[in-house]
């Protein structure tokens, strides 16, 4: 049977952004970074209110159609419970369509939030798998939820039923950090994914593998590994002519030596170092119109809840 709210209840979420494939894992590996979407949730007497501040405020519905808001009812019908209305806080710090996770971290918001305002009745598991069911992918998802770096799959019923998304948590070592590089111009996930191959050679995919396997390794225990483990064969070479100025910086850094990758679908190029980039490389990209952000390797999505 299911439980209505009570009115008044409030949880507020704070969920990292996230790159995904970094490099050669793709849809596979994700990494949480320190940009941080915070969303208030309040149960109402009735109807909706959703306002958003930020990343996003000028272009984001209102309404129904919110990903945070559709988040939202996902996990209250997955926890059993209803909200007789909604009031919906965003305040929002990932940039918006750049390759950071920022619609991941809102479905994984959303879900969350969902799941504190019902009593916390849903694992990290099932948090991942309602929020990755909005992206089709869990490798952002799954790094938003669990923090850190993460190894995702997708398993594919032979009986016809929704996909299943996993994601497992690996440790990285504590002298990793993330810079990223973020263009102004926006990238839609979709348009980008449509100039990849339907098929690669076996020797490329072979590549991949390994690098994926490398790594994995470099981020936990080796990273002077990490320039060999991001190179790919897979995507990147395919996305360079529709991303030319991510493609151009990824190339440029790489070539010093730094282990550079388009995040996500793009356009951010992301660096995962040790050491400081070069100052005067950093320069030259802000001087490019490019934003430098220095960014920690991000926990965890929290909840907090409270009565009003």
């Amino acid at each position: 049977m299911t439980t209505d709210l009570e009115v008044g209840l409030t949880a507020t979420v704070t969920v990292p952004g996230s790159s995904a494939n970094l490099g050669p894992g793709f849809d596979t590996l994700g990494l949480a970074v320190g940009l941080f979407d915070t969303v208030e949730v309040e149960v109402t007497a009735s109807g909706l209110e959703v306002e958003i501040f930020g990343e996003g405020a000028d272009e984001l519905p209102r309404d129904n159609s919110h990903l945070v808001v559709k988040a939202i009812r996902s996990g209250l019908k997955a926890a059993d419970v209803h909200a007789p209305g909604l009031r919906v806080t965003c305040h929002n710090t990932i940039p918006q369509s750049r390759g950071l996770g920022s619609s991941a971290a809102a479905a994984v918001a959303g879900v969350i939030a969902a799941n504190a305002l019902a009593g916390d009745p849903l694992t990290q598991d099932h948090v991942v798998q309602l929020s990755s069911e909005f992206e089709g992918h869990p490798d952002n998802a799954g790094a938003s939820v669990l923090g850190g770096a993460v190894v995702s799959w997708t398993d594919i019923p032979v009986d016809g039923s929704k996909p299943q998304y996993r994601a497992v948590r690996i440790p990285v070592d504590s002298t990793i950090r993330a810079l990223a590089l973020v263009p102004e111009f926006h990238a839609s996930t979709n348009a980008v994914r449509k100039v990849l191959p339907s098929h690669v050679t076996h020797v490329d995919a072979r590549f991949n593998v390994s690098r994926t396997a490398v790594l994995t390794t470099a981020l936990q225990h080796h990273p002077e590994l990490l320039w060999e483990g991001t190179r790919d064969r897979l995507h990147q070479p395919y996305r360079a002519d529709v991303l030319p100025v991510t493609a151009e910086w990824v190339n440029r850094l790489r070539n010093r030596g730094y282990a550079a990758y388009l995040s996500g679908a793009g356009p951010t190029a992301m660096v995962l170092a040790t050491t400081q980039v070069d100052a005067s490389l950093l320069d030259d990209a802000r001087a490019a119109g490019l934003q430098v952000l220095d960014l920690d390797i991000a926990g965890a999505a929290t909840a907090e809840l409270r009565r009003t």
